[in-house]
């Protein structure tokens, strides 16, 4: 399997090479060339396996060139019930009216993120043992990118991390998470700005090849494809565990995903089009809902800094959605040309018009829509009193945006983004009780704290690397 560019300007690339880009030189993403197809009988043959071997048979479609017995080795050392806490590593948890959770948020940090991120950890160390070379790590996060990441990356030899967060955007245990590590190679920056400040910071610095090249400047944000690879295990997961076997005809299932830089529910959309019997996706924003907006006129529109709403599901704070590039080559019919100029049209006039289309975004499965911080609280404690189960808000505008699309005999899981007690205030807000929160994190706020605030500028960031970068 070989990686070319959504904007046509980057030769075929191995998996290795794509894993070490993150932004492809010509500013588009890397996409494989093929989606590989899995037919119903392999599809039922996966039942029975375990999680990492599981990911083994999904990602050795797309890592062709790692060895089968090197990345069994590396999806194994990923997926441990030692770090995710039980032998299922995602497990389904019930909840009524025909809903279930996808438990993404058992890994270290308590988010979905780690799903990738602890794999993406071990595929970087072993690329640069192989080559004998370091990388310099940038990203952004709007709260659980950046923890799942530093802990994935913390103490690896050769790689250092550059996170940059939206100053203030995150919830007190999100910041705590991240800015309370106090590995030499883990440096936190706060940008003055919000996430979508962060971000075009990363695409500037990706974009500038000169010192791109000098510095080995790395991502471990969903443009990076490693990451969507690893998210579209859990969908096949989500599957077997949702349904029953028999018959000629697979069982169908739905997802519903809170959706902010449109990575997770991307991964749901290749799992689909490599044959996975997904009936529907259905996209949940919140307030910034340039996605649901899109999926409902046809229209994308980002909306400027200025224009991105601080919610109570702070994550979804995203107005320009890396990943949906991605889609859009799909909706394209894959011409890196035509989605070159859509991008270029974008940047002219801050957005394009794909209204012509709507009628094949059904063909792929999405449906969307918005949910309001009344919404999150009303669910949380709607989920509450008929489970006895504490949801996050960004799984709370996932549940509320889910139920209107539940269809008898179809089981809809909602992807579980993160444990309530990440956003404690809302939780307390709903129910009038803090989250419960996990052992040994009592007092995760009050650890000493390392983080360095800077403006919303380019080349401050150039300048830390250059001077603290892994050499």
């Amino acid at each position: 399997m070989r990686y070319v560019s959504t904007r046509g300007g980057m030769a075929p690339q191995p998996f290795t090479d794509v894993l070490l880009e993150g932004l492809a030189p010509d500013g588009g993403l890397a996409v494989p060339e093929t989606i590989p197809r899995i037919g119903p009988a392999q599809l039922e043959s996966w039942r029975g396996l375990s999680y990492a071997d599981l990911a083994f048979e999904v990602l050795r479609h797309f890592l062709t060139d790692i060895p089968d017995d090197e990345l069994r080795a590396l999806t194994h050392a990923a997926y441990r019930p030692e770090v995710f806490g039980s032998e299922a590593i995602v497990p389904l948890k019930p909840l009524d009216g025909g809903l279930s959770l996808l438990g993404l948020s058992q890994g270290p940090t308590l988010a979905f993120k780690d799903m990738a991120m602890q794999l993406l950890g071990h595929l970087f160390e072993y690329v640069l043992a192989r080559r004998g070379t370091t990388l310099n790590i940038l990203g952004a996060t709007s709260g659980d990118t950046g923890s799942a990441a530093e802990h994935a990356m913390r103490g690896k030899h050769g790689v250092a991390v550059f996170m940059l967060s939206p100053k203030g955007r995150m919830s007190p245990f999100q910041r705590a998470q991240m800015y309370s590590l106090q590995d030499a190679n883990i440096h936190n920056i706060a940008v003055e700005g919000v996430f979508d400040d962060c971000q075009d910071i990363v695409k500037a610095v990706s974009g500038d090849l000169d010192f791109k090249a000098a510095h080995r400047i790395g991502a471990v944000n969903s443009i990076n494809w490693a990451r969507i690879a690893a998210q579209v295990v859990y969908y096949f997961h989500g599957w077997r565990v949702a349904t029953q076997p028999g018959g000629a005809t697979p069982p169908e299932v739905s997802f519903a995903v809170p959706s902010g830089n449109f990575g997770n529910i991307l991964a749901g959309h290749v799992a689909r089009s490599m044959g996975l019997p997904i009936r529907r996706l259905v996209l949940a924003t919140n307030e910034n809902n340039v996605l649901e907006e899109f999926f409902r006129t046809g229209i994308y529109r980002p909306r400027a800094s200025s224009e991105t709403f601080e919610t109570s599901s702070p994550s979804m704070d995203i107005s320009k959605a890396s990943n949906f590039e991605r889609f859009v080559y799909d909706l394209m019919g894959r011409d890196a040309a035509k989605v070159k100029a859509l991008w270029e049209q974008l940047q002219a006039r801050g957005q394009f018009d794909l209204s012509a289309l709507r009628g094949e975004f059904g063909r792929y499965g999405f449906v969307a829509g918005t949910s309001s911080h009344a919404d999150r609280l009303a669910t949380i404690r709607e989920v509450f009193e008929r489970t006895g189960t504490v949801i996050d808000p960004h799984t709370a505008d996932g549940v509320k945006v889910a139920r209107p699309f539940v269809e008898p005999g179809v089981p809809m899981l909602v992807l579980e983004t993160a444990l309530p007690v990440k956003f404690s205030e809302t939780i307390e807000a709903a129910l009038g009780r803090p989250a419960p929160r996990p052992p040994g994190l009592e007092n995760l706020e009050s650890l000493p704290q390392r983080v360095l605030t800077i403006p919303a500028d380019v080349q401050a960031v150039k300048d830390l690397i250059a001077a603290q970068g892994a050499r």
